[in-house]
């Protein structure tokens, strides 16, 4: 291991706002359930506000994290909520704990931890929305995609009722596929579109349910979803932030070209969550065009 990250793991120890906990202890081994994972409750589960912030705001999570410059962006814009960037990586974590710290952001926090275990740390009602920003797609592991029924189980364990799911992604695959997830279960789609940064920020009404299912659109690219519509709630607005806030590998992506797609949803739902029934996986991933890094992507952050 590489003196800097030694240095910076050392650092790590040194942030109030960096949660660390030992995954041996989340981890139950005991047994194995249908997800294959078996967790203990993490004491700050249920207690994030009293214990790391001090005050009642709405909390708003990024899983996969990284560096945490779009927990840390959006929480200087918007300071009546408290962020919580989860990440695996410690070295990458130490960026985004450090300016928190530096710049004394007391609605910021993060959180050291797979995202598999994420229902060990929070409660119920616990969360307000969740940022998925650039996630791995995981072309061959439906499972292993942060959109997929196993782990909107997860979710919804601890967001609140009409919580929301933001997925913004290079990945044409899996805007795609999320959103057939959210058309399978009858949730409700707040936005979309294929080209967020084409659209001048309008996302004008659009009925998600007649979409062409090869294109993903019904009128000709970008598509979007704002109201109007079955599954469509019209009172859905963007702000700002969507648009001027933007993680590392959003900016590389559109250097290169590429369009960033944008989702979002609600995961209110009845009875165990389906897998989708109409989304031709084979079709999407022979569209997904290869991605130039400047550096490896983690595996919860590409």
């Amino acid at each position: 291991m590489g003196h800097d990250k030694l240095r910076k793991f050392a650092e790590n120890e040194t942030f109030a706002c960096l949660l660390q906990p030992d995954a041996s202890k989340v981890l139950d081994k005991s047994g194995v359930p249908s997800d294959g994972l078996k967790l203990h409750d993490h004491p700050i589960k249920g207690h994030w506000n009293g214990t790391m912030f001090k005050d009642d705001k709405p909390i708003v999570l990024e899983l996969g994290c990284g560096k945490g410059e779009y927990t840390i962006d959006l929480s200087r814009r918007i300071p009546d909520r408290n962020y919580i960037g989860v990440d695996i990586k410690g070295a990458r974590l130490w960026r985004g704990a450090k300016t928190a710290t530096e710049e004394g952001l007391g609605n910021v926090a993060f959180l050291r931890t797979r995202i598999e275990f994420i229902e060990a740390f929070f409660g119920p009602g616990e969360v307000s929305e969740i940022w998925l920003t650039f996630s791995d797609p995981q072309l061959k592991s439906e499972n292993s995609r942060l959109t997929s029924p196993l782990f909107l189980e997860r979710y919804r364990k601890f967001l609140r009722p009409s919580g929301i799911i933001h997925l913004k992604t290079d990945s044409r695959f899996l805007h795609e596929y999320s959103k057939a997830v959210a058309l399978e279960n009858g949730l409700d789609i707040l936005a979309a579109t294929t080209d967020l940064y084409g659209s001048e920020g309008v996302f004008p009404p659009f009925n998600v349910r007649s979409a062409d299912p090869t294109t993903g659109f019904a009128g000709g690219p970008p598509s979007y979803v704002a109201e109007g519509g079955h599954g469509c709630r019209g009172e859905y607005s963007l702000g700002a932030e969507l648009f001027e806030v933007q993680t590392f590998y959003e900016k590389m992506f559109l250097a290169q070209g590429y369009k960033i797609t944008y989702l979002a949803f609600t995961i209110d739902h009845n009875g165990p969550y389906k897998h989708p029934t109409a989304f031709d996986s084979d079709y999407w991933r022979s569209i997904e065009g290869p991605r130039r890094f400047v550096h490896s992507p983690t595996s919860s952050q590409r």
